[in-house]
C-alpha cells in the first residue's frame, strides 16, 4: 500500500488555518478537492523535507516545494478543482491569476514584511512567538530580507517602508509608486467579478478561489496598525462574506492562534507538543555550551588530545536525536 501524501505548511494564527500565503492557498485547494493529505502544521521550516514551506511529500517519496507544482501534482492524482470549467473560464482563471500576482501580491508582501509598523507589531511578533528557540532570533529577519529582495526585483528600486509613499501617483519615478492605488483597483475588480455568487465560477470552488481566498483572508484577518488597503477590502462586503463563507465551510475547526493553548486535546492537530521537551533541552544545552566555551577560552579548563573514543558516542547521540525528531 502506498504511503499517504504529506503536506508540510506554516501553522495557523489570526483566525486562519495558516498565516503564510502559499501554505494557505495549497491548504485551501486541498480542502476544495478533498485530497487525502496528512497535514503537518509546523512553525519550523527546517522540519520540512525541503527546508521550506509549504512542501508536499508524495506517495512515492518525491518532495515538491513550489505551490503551483504542488497543485499540479494534486491534479495528476485526480484532485482537480477545475475539472468542470469551460475553456472561457480557464482563460479567465489565467487572467485573474496574473492580475493577482502583478497588482495584489507586491502590496501584500509590502504590507506584512516591509511596512515598519506592520512588520514589527504583527508579522515579526507572530513568527518570533511561533518559532522554536533559537530560530526565532534570526529567521524572521532573514525572511524579511528575502521579501525585500523580491520586491526590489519587482520595482527596480528600493521600496519605501510606509504605505503613504506607495499611494502616490507614478510620475516618472520608480515603478513601485502607485502600487497601493493599483491594488485597490484590483480588489474592486474582484468584487465586481464575484458579484452575488458563492464562488467566482458559480456554486462550486475552483483553483482561482483558493488563491483569491488566500490573498484576501490574510489581509482581512490580521490586525494591522497600518492598513489602508485592509480598510478598503472591508468596505467590499461581498468579498468579506466570501472569505467568511469559505472559512466556515472548509475550515470550521482551524485557525487556532499561535502559540497553542496549554491544554493538550487528543487528536492529530497537536503535532507541536512532542517537541516542547526537546526545545527546553536545547535551551539548557545552549546555556551549557556557552559556559563551557567561556571556561575553555579563559583557560579554566583545558582539553588533552587523548580522547578519541568519545567522538563515535557523540555522533550516535546526534543521530538518535534526529531520528526522534522525524
Amino acid at each position: 500500500m502506498a504511503a499517504p501524501m504529506e503536506l508540510f505548511c506554516w501553522s495557523g494564527g489570526w483566525g486562519l488555518p495558516s498565516v503564510d500565503l502559499d501554505s494557505l492557498a495549497v491548504l485551501t485547494y486541498a480542502r476544495f478537492t478533498g485530497a487525502p493529505l496528512k497535514v503537518h502544521k509546523i512553525s519550523n521550516p527546517w522540519r520540512s523535507p525541503s527546508g521550506t514551506l509549504p512542501a508536499l511529500r508524495t506517495s512515492h517519496g518525491e518532495v515538491i516545494s513550489v505551490p503551483h507544482k504542488i497543485i499540479t501534482h494534486l491534479r495528476k492524482e485526480k484532485y482537480n478543482a477545475d475539472y468542470d470549467l469551460s475553456a472561457r473560464q480557464g482563460a479567465d482563471t489565467l487572467a485573474f491569476m496574473s492580475l493577482l500576482e502583478e497588482k495584489l501580491l507586491p502590496v501584500l508582501v509590502h504590507t506584512f514584511w516591509i511596512d515598519t509598523k506592520n512588520y514589527v507589531e504583527v508579522t515579526r511578533k507572530w513568527y518570533a512567538e511561533a518559532m522554536p528557540f533559537p530560530l526565532n532570533f534570526f529567521l524572521p529577519g532573514r525572511m524579511q530580507r528575502q521579501y525585500m529582495e523580491r520586491l526590489e526585483l519587482l520595482s527596480g528600486e528600493h521600496m519605501p517602508e510606509d504605505e503613504e509613499e506607495l499611494e502616490k501617483e507614478p510620475q516618472g519615478c520608480w515603478p513601485g509608486m502607485g502600487l497601493y492605488r493599483e491594488a485597490r483597483e484590483c480588489l474592486t475588480l474582484l468584487s465586481q467579478r464575484l458579484g452575488s455568487q458563492k464562488f467566482f465560477f458559480g456554486d462550486a470552488p475552483a483553483s482561482l478561489d483558493a488563491f483569491v481566498f488566500s490573498y484576501l483572508a490574510l489581509l482581512l484577518q490580521a490586525k494591522l496598525p497600518s492598513g489602508k488597503l485592509q480598510a478598503h477590502l472591508r468596505g467590499l462586503h461581498n468579498l468579506c462574506a466570501y472569505c467568511t463563507h469559505i472559512l466556515s465551510l472548509y475550515f470550521p475547526w482551524d485557525g487556532a492562534e499561535v502559540p497553542p493553548p496549554r491544554q493538550t486535546p487528543a487528536g492529530p492537530e497537536t503535532e507541536e507538543e512532542p517537541y516542547r521537551r526537546r526545545n527546553q533541552i536545547l535551551s539548557v544545552l545552549a546555556g551549557l555550551a556557552a559556559m563551557v566555551g567561556y571556561a575553555l577560552l579563559s583557560g579554566i579548563v583545558s582539553i588533552q588530545r587523548a580522547t578519541p573514543a568519545r567522538a563515535p558516542g557523540t555522533r550516535a547521540l546526534g543521530m538518535a536525536e534526529e531520528d526522534e525528531e522525524e
